[in-house]
Order: structure tokens, then sequence, then C-alpha cells
């Protein structure tokens, strides 16, 4: 059944240590203009789908959760979008072959200055640590999570101001580079940033052909 946690400092300030490295974790954000969602490659593989198998969507992912949840779920997202964050839910799903997962997942909203623009939220798959200290793996996950984000959300304007590319391009662009190079697009981010804050660094020095 799914349930409200509060996360208090734990899930914004703990670095993760290697306990948690076993607990896969996603993002997922949502823009309130386009009506769309976008999920990181982590979080497809969690339902057990890779980029470009389905179009995430509310009613898609409310498809995997277990019935009991559904109603417990669409009101915890209606409330986020409505009045932010952060908060957090722990959700029962069903992946594509069907395998039962516990997800705990926190969000909030994703701002323009002090403009709400839709919602993020970081999702940790905690089924293997469900016998173990669930909540402090979980909140330590989420954490990394949303700090991944962060360094994702600054490469991505980093970009952008260099290249006069868009939000989507620039993450399209790391996303490639991260399949290249075969490492997580939030290592691609980070390399990115180091580059930039380097003196005489150029960010887009191994960028991937537009």
């Amino acid at each position: 059944m799914s349930s409200h946690v509060s996360l208090g400092e734990s899930a914004s300030s703990n670095l993760p240590h290697h306990a948690f490295l076993d607990c896969p974790t996603g993002l997922v954000e949502y823009s309130f203009a386009d009506d769309r969602f976008h999920w990181s490659d982590g979080l497809y593989r969690i339902y057990g789908y890779e980029r470009g198998d389905v179009v995430p969507s509310m009613e898609m992912a409310l498809a995997h959760i277990e019935p009991e949840d559904r109603e417990a779920v669409q009101a915890y997202w209606d409330h986020v979008s409505s009045h932010g964050g952060p908060s957090s839910i722990y959700i029962s799903i069903r992946d594509r072959k069907d395998r039962q997962h516990k997800l705990l997942l926190t969000a909030d909203y994703i701002l323009d200055g002090s403009t709400p623009v839709g919602v993020w939220g970081a999702v940790a798959d905690i089924t293997q640590s469900i016998h173990t200290d669930r909540h402090q793996l979980a909140t330590e996950a989420v954490a990394a999570s949303a700090l991944n984000r962060d360094f994702i959300e600054q490469a991505k304007g980093i970009l952008m101001g260099k290249t006069g590319i868009s939000a989507d391009r620039a993450y399209e662009l790391m996303n490639q580079m991260s399949q290249d190079k075969n490492l997580k697009v939030h290592a691609i981010a980070r390399e990115i940033i180091n580059r930039a804050t380097s003196p005489g660094g150029d960010p887009t020095a191994e960028r991937a052909d537009e």
C-alpha cells in the first residue's frame, strides 16, 4: 500500500554511502506548458522498458501501479502539482514482466524564478533493501538522484548559454554523449561543468555533433 512520508533534512542534505548503490534510481520531469513527461533511462529500466519502447504518461504509469495504490498516487501527484513539495510516497508497481517493485517517489516543483513550470520527481527502487534499513537507503538514493538532477540542469544551462540551443536539445546532446562514452548522463553533466569552470575550459569541446 502507498503511504506518505516526511523526508526531512536527510533527503536533501545527506550524501549517499556505499549501502544504497544496489538501489536503482530514476528521475521524472513533467512540464505544465506542454503536458509532457520526461523519464530518465533509469526510470524506464525500473518499469522494464528502454527509452523509445513507450511514451511516458500518467495513464501509462498508473497502469503499472498496483490497483490499491492508484487512487492515492493520483491524489499525491495532483497535490504536488497544485501545492509543490517536497513530499514523498511509497508505491508498489508491476513492471513490464509483472515483477513487483517497491518504490519511493519524492517530488517538488520545477521553478522558473519563483513560478512553478512543472514537477520533478526522484524514484528509488527499494525492493532489494526492503528487509534492511529501507527508509535510510531509499532517502539516500533519492538525495543522490536529486543531486544528479542539479548537475544535469546546471550542465544544460551551460550548453544553452554557450551554443544557444534549447533545453531539450541540450539534454539530447548529453544523452548522446552518455551513450557514446558509456557513462551516465549525470557523469557527462559533471564533465561539462568541470570543463566550464576550469581556466580556459570549453564545455562544448567534446559535445556530440548536432
